[in-house]
């Protein structure tokens, strides 16, 4: 009877942490969730309709803070654009390629101050433009995102430039 005992403890300890983990999620990874959250909005199936479309620019728009600052080597790119704008540019982009995927690797997420995170990363995004064209671009980005009403939101992203051999 005592075993009976000691495997209903450990399923109840299992169940609690489990609970604690996914119920409860620490700060970094209510971060990374956004990581995901913007692959999603950013990323486009072959067979996309237009319902999915709308839903995921109404989705993107929720990920940026009210000034998003973005600094690129292309100095026609870079600035500061609003949720809306970013939305825009990103629908706009899509429209041009037929299957599109975004990806985040390494992610090496501090908290320098409090309800600020700075998230270094690799992004991956690959694709096929409407033409029949392969596009896969990989850069090193460094993203600060600001805590606002308990939520993570993108405020700055710049291309870190990787030195070549």
């Amino acid at each position: 009877m005592k075993i009976k005992y000691w495997i209903i403890a450990i399923l109840a300890v299992g169940i609690g942490v489990w609970a604690a983990v996914y119920l409860f999620p620490s700060e970094e990874r209510k971060v990374k969730k956004q990581f995901h959250l913007l692959s999603e909005c950013v990323s486009k199936d072959s067979g996309e309709n237009t319902f999915t479309m709308a839903n995921k620019t109404l989705n993107l728009r929720s990920l940026f803070t009210e000034k998003f600052e973005l600094k690129t080597e292309i100095e026609s790119m870079s600035g500061s654009y609003s949720p809306e704008e970013i939305s825009s540019y990103v629908t706009h982009g899509r429209s041009m390629f037929s299957y599109l995927s975004l990806s985040f690797y390494d992610l090496g997420i501090s908290f320098p101050e409090r309800g600020l995170a700075k998230v270094t990363l690799t992004a991956r995004l690959k694709g096929r433009s409407t033409t029949g064209e392969n596009f896969d671009e990989t850069h090193e980005l460094e993203c600060i995102l600001k805590k606002i009403e308990k939520k993570w939101l993108f405020s700055h992203a710049e291309i870190v430039e990787v030195l070549k051999k």
